[in-house]
């Protein structure tokens, strides 16, 4: 699918181009911004025939070098491979999009619809003079990344929140515990995504401004975006040693209830210990047997048994072993 934007009245305005559009030449008015999500063959061919851009098939591969991820061509243009975060209630993803600016207008390609994207078109349709040219679409789309990944941030704060009154406030058993450490582990991956992205946005933003292609204001925003993103990096490592703690605190219950457990069949097997004793010293073949010389006993050796597990118990139970 295509997505042609064009600038009215100082405001973005899209469309998705429909397939017998792809057979002219040219849209209405020159564009901006092209945007090409899961691109088909026919819709390539209509960029190389309208702007002269030819998109090669791997360009949003993940195997690419880094060296490859930010350069300029020859001819200006320019060439940047950025991951952009999904924040999935299932599967959060990072998703590779390859941009060029090619002849002032930016083109992006990728696989998936993007929520950094969306929001970006809902605002340029409402706020008069966001946008300005290209280059202003590429520093507003890792503005608006940079925002997403706060946004994100601040739902593992209440995700882990919600983790800790089920930690900390009651107890623990395993049925918890598993879901404490699915829903921990989910957080986990999801910070460590958001790192990775800003962290990748960091570099972007940076090889825009060594590459001189921003004015002054451009380059005033740019600067704003990487303080936005260094503020960021301060709640990612404080995510990270909460999540740890978690961890930790709930893999300890774990194993307060496994000693539980272990408690359980350590006393039982010292309780029985001593009637398995006696019962082996019956069991032997003596010249007098006292069960046979003696009526009593059978009764005396059951009735010794039984003390011999009552001992242990009352002991166990005195010294608070058996709680």
């Amino acid at each position: 699918m295509i997505n042609v934007f064009t600038l009215e009245q100082g405001r973005l305005s899209g469309r998705a181009l429909q397939d017998d559009e792809l057979l002219a030449d040219a849209p209405e008015r020159e564009p901006v911004w092209v945007d090409l999500e899961a691109p088909t063959p026919q819709e390539k061919a209509w960029v190389a025939r309208r702007f002269g851009l030819v998109i090669p098939d791997d360009i949003v591969d993940d195997d690419l070098e880094e060296s490859a991820r930010f350069y300029e061509e020859d001819n200006g243009e320019l060439h940047i491979r950025s991951d952009f975060l999904i924040d999935d209630d299932e599967t959060p993803r990072n998703v590779r999009v390859a941009f060029i600016l090619h002849r002032r207008v930016l083109f992006s390609v990728h696989e998936e619809d993007l929520p950094v994207f969306r929001l970006l078109r809902l605002r340029a349709r409402r706020i008069p003079a966001l946008i300005e040219d290209a280059k202003d679409v590429l520093l507003k789309l890792y503005d608006a990344d940079a925002e997403y990944s706060a946004d994100a941030l601040e739902g593992i704060y209440v995700a882990l929140e919600k983790v800790s009154a089920r930690v900390l406030k009651q107890e623990v058993s395993d049925q918890t515990a598993s879901e404490v450490l699915a829903a921990v582990a989910r957080e986990e991956d999801l910070n460590g995504r958001i790192r990775r992205n800003v962290m990748d946005t960091r570099r972007a933003v940076s090889f825009m401004m060594r590459s001189r292609m921003l004015n002054a204001e451009q380059f005033e925003e740019a600067r704003q975006i990487l303080r936005d993103i260094d503020s960021l990096d301060s709640h990612t490592a404080f995510l990270f040693d909460k999540i740890n703690f978690l961890m930790d605190a709930t893999v300890g219950f774990i194993n307060i209830n496994q000693n539980k457990i272990i408690k359980i069949f350590s006393v039982a097997s010292v309780a029985l210990l001593p009637p398995t004793l006696i019962a082996s010293i019956y069991g032997m073949n003596f010249r007098a047997m006292p069960e046979l010389d003696w009526s009593l006993g059978y009764p005396f050796a059951l009735a010794l048994m039984a003390a011999s597990v009552a001992a242990p118990f009352l002991y166990f139970r005195r010294k608070g072993w058996l709680r």
